[in-house]
């Protein structure tokens, strides 16, 4: 039987490890043809291995590493269906303690790879006969959380270049549709080492002390959680779904912020 993506071309940023390499997985699994990017050399070929996948070593935020690997799909299978921007870093860090190298690091890696990617890609995917863009954002750019100010900047921005790109591509008479999906805290290896970072730093982590009980409301997700819904956007079944946000998160975005000090 065939895959909800079968026959289609797909390419995952930051695919070696965490919701990246869950994407990737799952892609694979329903009949795409993968290739996933990571500046991991070894996580990256040993998962691409794993599932029948090309990788090829990339830094989103390279421009001209864009354009190169836009050219190789190119020349490798003549189309572009799906891009998954995923590629992302967190460094902990409030306004005033947050170094403006940390903060730019983040944009770089979120938002302006965010930007380069869906620039380079679109007139590939709009000659393939369309697909679909999926942008990694966060919940982290909806709640206020003080300890993640450079994080919740780069993921804000992806929600804007979302919406904004989702326009230009129905303007441009492309049949490409663009959607950002927002998870709250799921349990990768990135999230557990920024949670000891915000606790030793004491940072207020998002689905921290002032979470819900995870009894009630599961506010710890699992990485298939989020590539359940790549799938679905990846797939004809999202075919008249664009410029929308799919926050999940299990419920943690219900919960407010915590306030340590009351606005006068």
């Amino acid at each position: 039987m065939a895959g909800r993506v079968a026959g289609k071309v797909a390419l995952v940023t930051g695919g070696a490890k965490g919701l990246g390499e869950a994407d990737a997985r799952a892609l694979a699994a329903e009949g795409a043809k993968v290739v996933l990017t990571d500046v991991d050399d070894n996580a990256g070929q040993a998962v691409a291995e794993d599932i029948g996948a090309l990788f090829k070593r990339q830094d989103v935020t390279d421009e001209a590493g864009w354009q190169q690997i836009v050219a190789e799909i190119t020349a490798e299978f003549g189309a572009l269906h799906i891009l998954v921007n995923n590629a992302g870093i967190v460094l902990p860090g409030s306004i005033e303690g947050q170094t403006y190298a940390d903060y730019r690091a983040q944009v770089a890696v979120s938002a302006d790879a965010t930007f380069l990617g869906c620039k380079y890609a679109i007139p590939l995917m709009a000659d393939s006969g369309g697909g679909s863009i999926i942008n990694m954002a966060s919940v982290a750019s909806k709640l206020a959380y003080s300890g993640i100010v450079g994080y919740a900047a780069a993921k804000g921005a992806v929600e804007g270049i979302t919406r904004s790109i989702a326009a230009h591509c129905l303007e441009s008479g492309y049949k490409i549709r663009c959607n950002s999906i927002h998870p709250g805290s799921i349990n990768t290896p990135m999230v557990q080492n920024v949670g000891r970072q915000m606790e030793e730093a004491g940072l207020v982590a998002p689905g921290g002390a002032q979470a819900p009980d995870p009894a009630e409301v599961p506010v710890l997700g699992v990485p298939s959680n989020i590539a359940d819904v790549v799938v679905f956007l990846a797939s004809d079944e999202s075919a008249f779904i664009t410029a929308q946000e799919f926050v999940v998160d299990g419920g943690m975005s219900m919960v407010p912020a915590p306030l340590v000090h009351e606005l006068q």
